[in-house]
């Protein structure tokens, strides 16, 4: 018996349901209109969170739920995607989310960090993923998405933090896209 049999048994529960039938035609337009970029920490599932069933979001998570280069990948292939396949449909509105308590502040600490990069790892891209202040590093993010070349200027994206304490979001980072003539 492994730790994923009880999840394969709730498989097959949901797999009797109507819920796989509530999905979107399309895979990268999601009901809510809503892309998620969140951290891994269990104590941070959007789905909770937020309200979130089967099909609402696209959800990307990641240590920290940081904007790295594989995100805005993703991202530029989405854009296209959209751009390309369905260009009458609105656009998506992407919310940035970092937690308080986060376990990626753990790369802040020099001694900690330094192991990690003995394995290979490059000491600053791990000292900039460390969320150690939510408040600062989704503004950050969000303008991350904001600037970049490749995806599409036309989609919204916002930022807030997630209080693991307190169980609610604030937002941090007005709704905004890279073509807003306020930027």
């Amino acid at each position: 018996m492994t730790n994923f049999d009880e999840l394969v048994a709730d498989n097959a529960r949901f797999a009797r349901t109507d819920a796989k039938n509530r999905v979107p035609q399309i895979p990268f337009v999601p009901n809510k209109q809503v892309y998620v970029i969140t951290c891994i920490d269990p104590r941070v599932d959007p789905a909770d969170i937020f309200g979130l069933t089967l099909g609402d979001a696209i959800v990307a998570r990641n240590v920290g739920g940081r904007v790295t280069d594989s995100v805005l990948d993703d991202l530029a292939w989405i854009s296209y995607l959209h751009e390309v396949k369905t260009p009458d449909t609105p656009w998506f509105e992407i919310a940035v989310v970092h937690h308080t308590d986060c376990g990626s502040a753990l790369m802040a600490d020099d001694e900690l960090r330094s192991g990690f990069v003995a394995r290979g790892f490059d000491d600053q891209d791990l000292l900039r993923t460390a969320v150690t202040d939510p408040a600062r590093t989704v503004p950050l993010d969000v303008e991350r998405i904001l600037d970049s070349k490749t995806a599409s200027g036309d989609i919204v994206v916002s930022g807030y933090v997630y209080d693991i304490r307190t169980g609610l979001v604030t937002q941090v980072a007005a709704p905004r896209s890279g073509n807003d003539a306020t930027r």
